[in-house]
Parts: structure tokens; C-alpha cells; sequence
């Protein structure tokens, strides 16, 4: 029977990791379908963003409260999870507590993985009530509502049960110990579950024997289930926050990039040799010509699709956006979401389609995002300073912007008159060159 239990472990593991592998290579392609970006410069800088920000949480705790709960809840789940390595070997071998030959060390790690989990269960409390009874605005916003609202609670609930999981199997394995039980190995320390393991006086072994291995199978399996449950919520920030904070964009703040072929025509013009009517180069076979900006996620670049992916949506972009603190309708949370959501369709009818994308008749401009959200923003660049794994917003704004500016010449009222007096008097006020200075004599 013991061989029959190994099987089904194994059985389990391929399952789990298999169907993980298809959802990992899934993100891939579709984060693929963006556009080329150039980010391999200054790995050194690269390197120390990541560090800093995605494995020391330095942005997380510029708000202390969630900063340093969120740190017990990622460190406690990443160490915690150590143990795996132990399970799973006991469980492809029929072993028990492999590791502890190692002694008092394997009773610290035991200890210490209990008090984490406790601790992270505590955070997690904390985190539900902030969420759900006092109803923190960014929780409490439009945003959230329906599925990412209940994503958010579920999470908190899959974290919950699986420290519960872990300590009850500890609790069980601990008064076995006691009682002298075949297979259960004198070995940890029990800080936590120690105040549990009462609850089994009086039980018969058999029973407890049955507690400890449903908790154990449960706790395996749950782990399991929430690492492919990742693919399809927002919790996977845990993998993806390493990568996004390693390729951000490491220019300043401030500059925008300028469209390859916009320059190339400026300098045209601004060469006294350049022959003005000669014909630009024809384009190869079958060549489709680069569209100005983005209308669609295939037009964005393979990192803004990235950082869809990776949001986390906390919503301290939002808080910090003065457009949608002062009453405008853009959230850069919802652009994130929105992007995401628009990337999955896509992907979808790539599956759907086997392997081709059929026009559907939607883009992510107009049809997810609307002209009213990217105009309201003031481009102060606040949501990309408060985003916790630096995310940018405000780049996918921005090429959505010149979609509608260069290809469907759809700019506000105020910006086309602005750019027709950039044309004429050569700067964004309606005066004469001549008159530029007038201002002096007033004086």
C-alpha cells in the first residue's frame, strides 16, 4: 500500500508542475507579443533594483504598516516553503522527516518555520480586516470590484489555510512523537504547535495517525493548487516582481522616447544635402508599415506587457495619481488591469485559434481604455514613483496618446491649437515671433 501512496504522489507532482509549466510557457508567448524593447544595459544597476526592491522590499515600506506585514507574509511563505524539499522527498520515498538527522539545527528550522507561520497568519488577519471591514479607499475603489476584489480574498484565504494545514500536521506529528507512534521520529521543536497538540489526548493513535496525513496531503496539495492558481490572479507579482524590477526602465523619470521614424524625418529636413523629394525606401513584401503608438497590446512593448502581469494591484498608483484624486476617471490601476485583461482575451483567441490571432474587433484603446482616462493624465509620472515593483503606467499611456494624436489625429481641442502655434509662431502661445518680447515694455 505504501508503494500505491508513492505513486499517486508522484502522480500528483507531474500533474501540478505540468499544468504550471503550461500556464508559464502560456505567459511567455503572450508577453512575447509585444514589441521588441532593448533593456540589457547597465546590468550592474539591473541587479541592484532587483535586490533592493523586489527581494528587500525597499518600496513596500514607504507605507510601514502594509510594508512590513507584507514582509512577514513574503518571507514567511518563501521560508516556510522550504520544507517542501523535505516533503516531497518523504513523499516519493515513503520516508518521515528526512532531514532530521541533522539535529538541533533541523529543531531551529522547525521552530522558526512555526513562528513564521503564526506570524503570517496574524498579517494575514490584519490584511483581511484592512480589506474587508474598514475598507481602505484603495481596496474600497470602482477598480476592485468583482473579480479582482474576490482574487484579493481569496488569496488571503489560500494562505490562511495552508499555515493552518501546516501547523495542525506539526500539532499531530508532535503528539505522535510523544506517544511513542511507529515512524514518527523523535526530531523538531514545536513552539506553536506545541499549544496545539493537546487537543489529540484522548484520541486513539490511529486517529491522530489519520489527522496528521490528511493535514499532510492537504497542506501538499494546496500548496499545488495555489501555485497554479497564480497564472490567473494577481498573485503573480511573486514571480514576475524579479524580472519586472530587473528590466524597468532605468532612464530618468522625466524623458520620453522619441519615435524612430519622427527623428529620422527631423534630421531629413534639417540636412542642407537631403534631396526633399526623394522617395522613401519601398517597403519589403509583405512588410504591414509601423503604426504611431499603440492602439492595441501587440503594439506595446513585450515589458509594458510585463508589467500587466506583474501588477499587484494594491492601488497605491491610484492614490497617488492627482487626475484621479481630483475626480477625473483615469485610475493607472485600471490601465494595468485593463491591459492584462485585454492580453488574455488576446491570448484566448490565440488558443482558440491554434496559435493564430483572429481579429476580433477589439483593441485595448476604446474598447478597454478610453480617450477620457489617457487625456487626464498630467504625466507626473507619481504612479510610476509609488508602484512597489515599478511598474509604468504611464508609458502605456503615452503610446496610446500618440495613437490617437499621429494616426487618428484625435487630440484635445487645446493641445491641437497648442501644436498649431508651436507651427506657426514656433512657440505654444498665439503671438507673432516679432511680438515675442512685447512683454518688456509693459514693464
Amino acid at each position: 500500500m505504501s508503494y500505491i501512496d508513492n505513486i499517486l504522489f508522484v502522480l500528483l507532482l507531474a500533474a501540478g508542475f505540468g499544468y504550471f509549466a503550461v500556464n508559464v510557457k502560456k505567459l511567455v508567448r503572450n508577453i512575447k507579443l509585444g514589441r521588441d524593447a532593448d533593456r540589457k544595459d547597465n546590468p550592474s544597476e539591473r541587479w541592484s533594483n532587483m535586490a533592493m526592491i523586489a527581494l528587500g522590499q525597499s518600496k513596500m515600506v514607504r507605507r510601514p504598516v502594509a510594508g512590513i506585514l507584507h514582509i512577514i507574509v513574503y518571507v514567511g511563505f518563501v521560508i516556510i516553503n522550504i520544507e517542501l524539499l523535505e516533503i516531497i522527498i518523504d513523499g516519493i520515498f515513503g520516508t518521515h522527516r528526512l532531514f532530521s538527522f541533522m539535529g538541533g539545527f533541523y529543531g531551529f528550522l522547525i521552530g522558526f518555520f512555526e513562528v513564521l507561520a503564526f506570524a503570517v497568519i496574524v498579517s494575514v488577519v490584519i490584511f483581511w480586516l484592512r480589506r474587508n471591514v474598514v475598507k481602505l479607499w484603495r481596496f474600497a475603489h470602482g477598480d476592485l470590484k468583482g473579480w479582482p476584489h474576490n482574487d484579493a480574498n481569496y488569496i488571503l484565504y489560500f494562505e490562511t489555510v495552508l499555515m493552518i494545514l501546516f501547523l495542525t500536521m506539526n500539532a499531530a506529528d508532535y503528539y505522535l512523537q510523544g506517544v511513542g507512534a511507529e515512524h514518527y521520529t523523535q526530531a523538531g521543536a514545536f513552539p506553536v504547535s506545541g499549544f496545539i497538540s493537546p487537543v489529540f489526548e484522548g484520541m486513539a493513535t490511529d486517529t491522530v495517525i489519520l489527522i496528521e496525513r490528511a493535514a499532510w496531503w492537504l497542506h501538499i496539495i494546496g500548496i499545488l493548487i495555489f501555485m497554479n492558481y497564480l497564472y490567473f490572479s494577481k498573485h503573480l507579482h511573486i514571480l514576475l516582481a524579479f524580472p519586472n524590477t530587473y528590466y524597468a526602465n532605468l532612464k530618468p523619470k522625466g524623458q520620453f522616447e522619441n519615435l524612430e521614424s519622427v527623428t529620422n524625418e527631423v534630421k531629413l529636413m534639417m540636412d542642407p544635402n537631403a534631396d526633399p523629394f526623394a522617395a522613401a525606401p519601398a517597403p519589403a513584401e509583405g512588410e504591414v508599415p509601423a503604426k504611431f503608438g499603440a492602439s492595441d497590446v501587440q503594439d506595446l512593448n513585450w515589458v509594458q506587457l510585463m508589467n500587466a502581469y506583474t501588477c499587484t494591484e494594491c492601488g497605491r498608483c491610484t492614490a497617488s495619481c492627482p487626475a484621479n484624486l481630483t475626480g477625473k476617471k483615469l485610475s493607472p490601476r485600471k490601465i494595468m488591469m485593463d491591459t492584462r485583461d485585454r492580453l488574455e482575451e488576446v491570448g484566448r483567441n490565440i488558443d482558440k485559434n491554434k496559435g493564430t490571432f483572429v481579429e476580433d474587433g477589439k483593441t485595448l484603446l476604446f474598447d478597454y481604455i478610453t480617450p477620457e482616462e489617457i487625456w487626464a493624465c498630467t504625466t507626473c509620472n507619481g504612479c510610476v514613483e509609488a508602484c512597489p515593483v515599478n511598474i509604468d503606467p504611464l508609458s502605456i499611456i503615452m503610446d496610446l496618446r500618440k495613437f490617437l494624436v499621429m494616426e487618428q489625429s484625435a487630440a484635445p481641442t487645446e493641445l491641437n491649437g497648442m501644436m498649431a502655434n508651436i507651427e506657426n509662431n514656433s512657440a505654444p502661445w498665439q503671438y507673432n515671433q516679432m511680438d515675442r518680447l512685447n512683454w518688456k515694455e509693459e514693464a
